[in-house]
């Protein structure tokens, strides 16, 4: 008989429940892959709302920082899910203990399998709210206890092992099984991560909006049809040729490189059949507008630059895209809003408040660079506010709420101060030496204030020189749009400080002082030392 069921040593049950419960975290995984079914993704949630603000800032500032200049991304974000992973499988590790130790007091195996099976499944469970999932969970616990029982018993390895040590062994084969299995059918199922899921998918083809993803995109249908203006296919196509020839400088639209910061480390997964979009609060008469009536509005494009508050001053957190959707005008015609400032609710909890005068030049967003809206940026609607930092375009919006009153966002709440317009930046990201010249380059942004020039000086600051600018792009949103700019020189003997800043679209000049990213975004002139 198994020493996990009877009077043996009980050390080997309390490793093979610590491996059930690693193998119930890749058996969820299996099922749910990386979606909000997975088991870890409500507790890493859970973890975001209710750790200390001073860690979360830590996180998303200095953390951040440190993950970039080691080649991490979304350290932060990897730390909260490792965190995570620790507690559940911490919890369904517990729970096979204590169906470990019900099989040995009953001196019945099969009843620490199939406790162990039940129990998980229910803890997944109640955790997920999502039961065939969870079955996943319970199953890959239930399958390491399982080998582990029969290992002990002789079953499974033989030889002249002791029953522990064999228990042992047969627990970690089983955990090392399900987890590649697991991860290997995860990774499946999480494909959606970078797009609507299949059902979302299904029924938005069925709709007739604009969500086909041919050559042209979706946006270039839909925009020709409601508003007879350039489709997506060709402003892209324009944008490309306007982009300075620079190698090393990524072009004035972004594509799948685009930056995402999130609270969440699971994305939503939202079925735009199910979307809706609530406009609650100090308005005469709430009004709610379904994915349907949004998007039979009207569509058109817009070019528009966003950076997270928390981009360093040369940091990668700036991104261009061309956006399909709704201008905001549009959506509040007719409506009497009462307040003077909004709240936007995500429906994964996240929320972020600034005044109603920048919501009345936003835009309502479902598809980017020619396709359907990614999921993660926001499937099925996203809010943009032009000239703000990212942090207020909230992405899987579903309320608008108008306040009367200030409140403080997600973030402010934490000490950041995001809602205010996004400083103005000129990043130097790309050197290249070529025939005794070098050349400088990267893009500029001021948000809706736009760019009159980028200077470049050679030595220093002593002296500056202008830079060549790319066009602007257009159509934007309110004149939101990076620019490139390029410099070349001839180098003088040795290394050299080369120095950026650019003067907006009112004349100000970028402040020369530098500041790191917290509280109200990064600013100062950029510089590098050049060999």
């Amino acid at each position: 008989m198994s020493n996990l069921s009877t009077n043996g040593s009980f050390a080997p049950a309390v490793v093979t429940a610590v491996f059930a419960g690693v193998a119930g975290v890749f058996g969820s995984y299996a099922l749910a892959g990386y979606t909000p079914s997975f088991v870890l993704a409500p507790i890493t949630a859970f973890l975001t709302r209710t750790l200390p603000a001073a860690l979360l800032t830590f996180a998303k500032g200095p953390l951040t920082q440190l993950g970039e200049g080691v080649g991490i991304e979304h350290l932060g974000q990897q730390l909260n899910l490792l965190l995570a992973f620790v507690l559940g499988s911490g919890l369904f590790a517990c729970l096979a203990l204590a169906a470990l130790a019900t099989g040995r007091r009953l001196a019945n195996p099969a009843v620490s399998v199939a406790f162990t099976g039940i129990l998980v499944w229910l803890a997944a469970t109640v955790v997920t709210g999502a039961v065939v999932p969870a079955l996943g969970t319970g199953v890959a616990s239930a399958a390491v206890v399982a080998i582990a029982v029969l290992a002990s018993m002789g079953r499974v390895g033989g030889g002249a092992v002791s029953d522990g040590r064999r228990s042992v062994l047969g627990s970690v084969a089983g955990a090392l099984g399900v987890g590649v299995l697991g991860y290997t059918l995860g990774s499946g199922e999480g494909s959606a991560a970078g797009a609507p899921g299949d059902s979302a998918a299904s029924a938005d083809g069925a709709d007739g909006g604009a969500n086909a993803t041919g050559d042209s995109g979706n946006a270039s249908s839909g925009n020709e049809a409601n508003n007879a203006g350039p489709s997506a296919g060709r402003l892209l196509s324009k944008a490309e040729s306007k982009s300075l020839s620079v190698s090393g400088l990524e072009g004035l639209v972004s594509g799948d490189d685009f930056y995402e910061v999130d609270t969440a480390n699971v994305n939503p997964d939202v079925n735009a059949a199910d979307w809706s979009l609530s406009m609650t609060g100090a308005v005469a008469n709430e009004q709610t507008f379904d994915y349907d009536r949004l998007t039979s509005m009207g569509s058109e494009l817009r070019f528009m630059t966003l950076r997270c508050v928390s981009d360093r001053l040369n940091g990668n957190k700036m991104d261009n895209a061309l956006w399909e959707g709704v201008p905001m005008a549009r959506v509040l015609d007719g409506m009497n809003l009462q307040g003077k400032f909004v709240m936007a609710r995500s429906v994964d909890g996240y929320y972020e408040e600034f005044p109603v005068e920048a919501l009345r030049t936003g835009f309502l967003a479902y598809g980017k660079d020619g396709e359907t809206l990614p999921r993660q940026h926001g499937y099925p609607v996203r809010l943009l506010v032009p000239g703000h930092w990212g942090e207020i375009n909230v992405k899987w919006l579903d309320e608008l709420e108008i306040l009367d009153r200030p409140a403080k966002g997600f973030w402010e709440k934490r000490g950041w101060k995001g809602t205010g317009p996004a400083n103005t930046v000129a990043k130097l990201h790309a050197t290249n030496k070529q025939d005794g010249k070098v050349t400088v380059a990267g893009h500029a942004n001021a948000g809706v204030r736009g760019i009159q020039k980028v200077e470049v000086s050679t030595d220093g600051g002593s002296s500056w020189n202008e830079a060549r600018l790319s066009e602007v792009l257009e159509p934007n949103l309110g004149g939101d749009v990076w620019r490139q700019w390029a410099y070349s020189y001839e180098p003088p003997e040795g290394k050299h400080e080369v120095v950026v800043r650019a003067t907006d679209g009112e004349g100000t000049l970028q402040p020369k002082k530098k500041s790191g990213p917290s509280p109200s975004g990064a600013s100062g002139w950029v510089s590098k030392t050049v060999k």
